[in-house]
């Protein structure tokens, strides 16, 4: 991942002239406003970790994420903890791991997974803290009134009659003009588009050529791959189009100065390799945060940070954190500013440094039970595959794909850098040399130079199940 351009570099080539984003001398000394900040969760469903102009794309124009990074900060290393639509929302909404919030997979449809009725979430710790909520566009946790938000001007799947209303992310964008402009009291907009997920084609899509993209190593370069990267692209910018035309709207409406926005995808490009999975393609995602109070800009950070932690950085940000806070994540404000940050102070019962993340899958689908956890950390990454004995499970558009059924019908054995075998029967223990390995393809864990690696990374995964109360803990003893 890489961020070249600079703030003034990036204003020139998308013709803004630094007037029009000026910011008073008051925001530039770190002061804030009397009033409360307002807040913006812009979260985009199915984005890869290298898949925009900030992260080094050079074929994917995402001019509104590129001017947010100029703006503001991006993360290296931001971390999904679990790659699977609800259960990730679940995360990004609670500060908690799903295997706490009862989130395990999908809500909709047959899959009806909920969380229970005990958790504590971002909108109405915020609404208790006197913020307006509103939610627009994707939903997809449950119930309601766990997730409750105070406006749904386009639905959500609990009231399907109103997702009639969803558009193009920039027509959602206009819908939240009268929120953002409505009176004086703070608000937290939760906006989540339905791109890029597939189908990636959509009425008004850009186009690219399948022979301009860049295939990651984690996939295979086939004309099939090709040819479902370009429509990715394409969903991929219509994606940014919301928020170019939401961060218009905060001009316009006086509030550039007072919002903090957070942008990330919920998991990994919807391709075998990456989305349901815990391997880097996964779960290593896009993350870029603007403060509009920081004195720095166009900060590149390699602090590692999960979706765990958003729900108290931005409680954290609007002052309402509240005393008796659970979380499982921790308030990141303090590293927008830092490249590399080493520690963080004490929180509550909470120490460590910015160097590792832990990682909890459990369901995608009903039908697809592999429960992973993950602990990951500058140089080393192990991955427990707690079903270890069953074949792993496809999401049934992945399986769908002309990508995967491509490789099927030709009879191949590699898919990307690692053979089909590997990818469909896993071992229980997978560790990875990140640093010699980045594309993990050599398990470890059976190798006698790295046995004492592995029982400390095991010790850190089940200290970390202890912690957050993960009923899975019991299958150390026995299955």
């Amino acid at each position: 991942m890489k961020y070249h351009q600079t703030r003034r570099q990036f204003l020139k080539a998308v013709g803004l002239g630094a007037a029009s984003l000026a910011v008073p001398g008051d925001v530039l000394a770190g002061k804030r406003p009397a009033r409360k900040p307002n807040v913006l969760l812009y979260v985009v469903d199915d984005q890869g970790s290298d898949d925009a102009g900030c992260y080094g794309n050079r074929v994917i124009k995402t001019p509104g994420l590129d001017l947010l990074a100029s703006e503001g900060t991006v993360f290296t290393h931001g971390f999904c903890t679990t790659a699977s639509c609800s259960a990730s929302r679940s995360v990004i909404l609670s500060g908690q791991y799903n295997h706490a919030t009862g989130q395990y997979g999908h809500m909709h449809s047959y899959h009806h997974f909920v969380s229970f009725p005990n958790i504590k979430t971002l909108p109405v710790l915020l609404a208790g803290a006197g913020y307006r909520t509103i939610s627009v566009g994707k939903y997809h946790v449950a119930p309601e009134e766990v997730y409750h938000f105070q406006h749904y001007p386009t639905g959500n799947r609990l009231r399907p009659a109103e997702r009639q209303k969803d558009g193009s992310p920039v027509q959602m964008a206009e819908i939240c003009r009268e929120f953002i402009a409505a009176d004086k009291r703070p608000f937290f907009l939760y906006f989540c588009t339905h791109e890029p997920h597939r189908p990636f084609q959509r009425e008004g899509s850009d186009t690219f050529d399948p022979k301009d993209v860049i295939v990651p190593p984690y996939l295979p370069d086939t004309p099939e791959c090709r040819e479902e990267l370009a429509k990715y692209y394409g969903s991929v910018q219509r994606a940014d189009s919301g928020l170019v035309r939401l961060m218009e709207i905060l001009r316009e409406t006086g509030h550039w100065d007072d919002t903090m926005i957070i942008y990330i995808s919920d998991n990994g490009i919807a391709f075998p390799g990456a989305k349901t999975t815990l391997y880097e393609p996964g779960m290593r995602l896009p993350c870029v945060v603007r403060n509009p109070f920081a004195k720095k800009k166009g900060v590149v950070t390699d602090a590692m940070v999960t979706w765990a932690d958003i729900t108290p950085t931005i409680l954290d940000f609007a002052g309402a954190m509240p005393d008796e806070a659970d979380f499982h994540g921790r308030s990141f404000l303090s590293v927008l500013e830092k490249e590399h940050p080493r520690r963080f102070a004490l929180q509550r019962r909470s120490s460590g440094d910015w160097n590792e993340i832990y990682a909890s899958h459990t369901f995608h689908e009903i039908t697809m039970y592999y429960p992973m956890r993950v602990v990951r950390g500058r140089r080393y990454k192990l991955l427990w595959n707690i079903a270890h004995g069953l074949s792993y499970p496809f999401a049934s558009d992945l399986w769908e794909s002309a990508t995967w059924q491509g490789i099927l019908k030709r009879g191949e054995k590699v898919y990307g850098r690692r053979s089909i075998e590997a990818y469909l029967h896993r071992p229980k223990s997978e560790l990875y040399d990140l640093q010699n390995d980045p594309h993990e393809v050599k398990n470890l864990a059976d190798d006698p130079k790295h046995a004492k690696v592995l029982e400390e990374l095991k010790s850190k995964l089940k200290a970390f199940q202890e912690r957050t109360k993960d009923p899975w803990i019991l299958k150390w003893e026995y299955e």
